[in-house]
């Protein structure tokens, strides 16, 4: 009943432990909590919070207009709701240096396991966008540094993205990651990488768990969780997935109530009142009221 049973302290902790156990963890997106909700229902690793989810959520493009304040909001909601750990995409830290270091708190405080900062100049664009731009290696490892100085509970996983791949190519993936990594973070996400091969050498490279992003529609292919196990990689987030699939849907069912005139083909393929009562567990809440309301106004009425 209402949010969830396990301190972001232990979210944190258990998600460090997943880690160290080198199974491949899968952490699709939440686009709202209760979709959190059914993440964790289905018995998946983790829960992600899409910065482009974000934006498009509250009807923008993914160019760097979301807010420090609405992501955090967004994260906080999400990450409330479950007990999976929750990584939330950061952008570049809502600025340099110093923003990043209030980020990177401003998200703690929000109750996530982990976040990630990447190296896009700002303001930054869809990692699998043409014409992104980059910072140089100074600014990409202060970012890093101070997202690691910023954290007060150690256990918080600060993951470094980079976009130096469309840019500069693979070698230059893999120089810059040792740089993010010695400046201390603690995981690693190469953007738009272009194959599995690609994947395998970051991964080797590095002694740190290495995500794969697999977004529809990017420029990587998107691989079964065992072709990317077998690369070494360690988390692979579907970002923008379930809200492709339910705005698909929603467009679908809009263009039906257009056309026939009511929803009743659609009903077979929607989401049962039972079910979304379960997810929100109703019956908990029921139990709960039981003891709260168990009182008599016998003796109140003057």
């Amino acid at each position: 009943m209402l949010y969830s049973t396990l301190t972001p302290a232990a979210k944190r902790a258990a998600f460090r432990e997943r880690l160290r156990s080198g199974d491949l963890l899968e952490l699709p997106g939440a686009f709202n909590p209760l979709a959190a909700r059914l993440i964790q229902d289905k018995g998946f690793d983790g829960v992600y919070v899409s910065g482009a989810v974000v934006a498009a959520d509250l009807g923008l493009p993914d160019v760097g207009l979301t807010t420090l304040t609405e992501v955090a909001a967004r994260a906080g909601q999400v990450a409330r709701m479950t007990d999976l750990p929750t990584l939330v995409d950061a952008d570049t830290g809502f600025g340099e240096a110093m923003n990043v270091a209030r980020t990177v708190q401003a998200l703690e405080d929000a109750g996530v396991a982990g976040l990630h900062v990447e190296d896009q100049v700002n303001p930054k664009r869809c990692g699998h966008l043409d014409g992104k731009q980059v910072v140089d290696d100074a600014t990409a490892v202060q970012r890093v540094s101070a997202a690691a100085r910023a954290r007060r509970d150690p256990d918080l996983l600060i993951m470094a993205r980079t976009d130096v791949r469309a840019e500069h190519g693979l070698q230059a993936v893999v120089d810059r990651a040792r740089r993010l990594v010695d400046a201390g973070a603690d995981a690693l996400f190469p953007e738009a990488l272009r194959g599995l091969d690609e994947l395998e050498a970051v991964a080797s490279a590095v002694d740190v768990p290495v995500l794969a992003n697999m977004t529809e529609f990017g420029k990587t292919e998107l691989f079964t969780r065992r072709q990317l196990a077998d690369a070494g990689v360690a988390i692979v987030i579907y970002p923008v997935s379930l809200l492709r699939v339910a705005m698909g849907a929603a467009e679908r069912a809009l263009d039906t109530l257009r056309d026939e005139g009511s929803l009743r083909s659609q009903v077979p393929g929607m989401q049962t009142r039972a079910r979304l009562y379960e997810l929100l567990d109703y019956a908990g809440y029921a139990t709960f009221d039981e003891h709260v309301y168990d009182f008599s106004l016998e003796h109140h009425q003057r």
